[in-house]
This record gives C-alpha cells, sequence and structure tokens, in this order.
C-alpha cells in the first residue's frame, strides 16, 4: 500500500506552497489536503474553542476549515481522515521559520500538533518566496520526507525545514535555532478621527546564534532542518533549582 500523506499550511488552502507540494508528493505517495481557508500566519498553537468549526470540501482530497493549522490537523487526524496518515506535511511556508520564529508560527504549530497525535511531521519554509523556485522547494520536502519515512523520528520530535533562496542542491545542514532581533517592531498611527492604532510588525536587524544554527546554514545556501521536541523543560535548571525555597 502507498504511503498516505496528510498536508496542511498557515497560508491558506488556495496558496502556491500547498498547491504545488500537493501535486509534487502525489506523483509517489497518496496525499489529503486540510488547511485553513483563508491565511492563518502567526497564529502558533491556537485551538478554535468559543465557536464551531465548518469544513468544506474544496475538491477530492482538498478540504478547508474556517480555522487554525493546529485546528486543521486535529480534525483530520480525529474525525476527517478515515485512514492515519504515514506523516504530516506543513507548508510550504511563503517566508522563514527560523529562531524565534517557530513560536509563533503556523505552520510550524501544523507539524507540533500531529507529532502530539503521534504522527511524524515536517515543517518546510521559504526563506525567501520571491527567489526561491517553488517547484525545487517541494522536490526538497519531498526528500526530507522520505528520509523521515526511511529513518523515523524519536517520539515527540519534528522537522523544521527552511529553503535558501537560489539552493545550489550542495548541502543539507543539521541545525539549532537561533535567535533574531527586529527593528521598529510596533508601529503607531493616527486614525481619520485621531485616535491612535497599532501594527505589530518589522524587519529583521541581526540574527545570533553559533556555526550550527539555522540563520548560518541558510547564509551559507544551505537547507536547514531542525530536530525540535514537543518537551519544553529545561533540564539543565531543574537541579539548581531544587534547592530554592518559595517559602
Amino acid at each position: 500500500m502507498r504511503k498516505f500523506i496528510l498536508l496542511t499550511n498557515d497560508d491558506g488552502i488556495t496558496a502556491p506552497g500547498i498547491q504545488i507540494l500537493r501535486e509534487t508528493v502525489a506523483r509517489v505517495w497518496d496525499c489529503v489536503s486540510v488547511a485553513p481557508d483563508r491565511e492563518q500566519s502567526a497564529q502558533s498553537h491556537a485551538l478554535t474553542l468559543t465557536r464551531p468549526l465548518r469544513v468544506e470540501e474544496i475538491s477530492e482530497g482538498m478540504m478547508s476549515v474556517d480555522g487554525t493549522p493546529t485546528d486543521c490537523v486535529m480534525l483530520a487526524l480525529r474525525g476527517l481522515l478515515d485512514r492515519r496518515p504515514d506523516l504530516v506535511i506543513s507548508g510550504i511556508n511563503s517566508g522563514a521559520n527560523l529562531g524565534d520564529d517557530v513560536i509563533y508560527s503556523g505552520t510550524v504549530a501544523g507539524a507540533a500538533e500531529a507529532t502530539i497525535l503521534g504522527v511524524p511531521a515536517i515543517a518546510v519554509s521559504m526563506v525567501e518566496p520571491d527567489r526561491t523556485d517553488i517547484s525545487l522547494a517541494a522536490e526538497i520536502a519531498l526528500k526530507v520526507a522520505g528520509t523521515v519515512m526511511e529513518k523515523s523520528l524519536p517520539g515527540g520530535v519534528f522537522l523544521n525545514v527552511n529553503i535558501p533562496p537560489e539552493w545550489t542542491g550542495k548541502q543539507f545542514e543539521i541545525t539549532c535555532l537561533g535567535t533574531r532581533s527586529y527593528r521598529d517592531v510596533i508601529t503607531r498611527k493616527l486614525d481619520p478621527r485621531g485616535r491612535p492604532y497599532y501594527w505589530i510588525g518589522g524587519q529583521m536587524e541581526a540574527w545570533k546564534g553559533t556555526g550550527k544554527s539555522d540563520f548560518a546554514a541558510i547564509s551559507r545556501g544551505n537547507v536547514s532542518v531542525t530536530p525540535l521536541h514537543l518537551d519544553m523543560t529545561a533540564p539543565h535548571v531543574i537541579k539548581e533549582m531544587e534547592s530554592w525555597s518559595f517559602e
């Protein structure tokens, strides 16, 4: 029996990234797409609990959900699919998910939710989509997906893959997360009635990290593959804190 892949994203069901990924994956494995009906970037691991969710079948094997990437994966694995996927691929995201971005990313959250539910997963992003061949990005995702299913991942671990612009095909690097800093993160303006409003956003000013960081790999023109773990415990701090008194 052919492998079965669930595709999701945070850019929406009609985004080019998931469309091209679907065409590429379908050459090799069976697949289905369950993704938000609109862009859900920076939703992190949000789960919709305050209203019902609606699912629309766009075409055979393509369903949209009026919710977050986490909603999509949970619905797919717990109710929509009659077959358990061998792997979940979240992406291909139009923009980087490097360093601290993984905390906010809906793309990464889609892969994380699959991992929570016991299905191996990868998140895939293009660092500079305007300079990246999306078909090549899909082929890279296919390579990583095939390797993951062949080798298998430890429990609670998923992969965050970032693809550099104009990749030469030379190298994949196993990396750790770096750190990025932004400038002009909050923009304050006035509306026509003189009331203030705010935009959250900004441009990256610099990144920090060792030569093994995801940023460093991208700067060398290589694909960054970062293993991420669901357990956010800081084990190196536990021993020190055991001597603290909270009384």
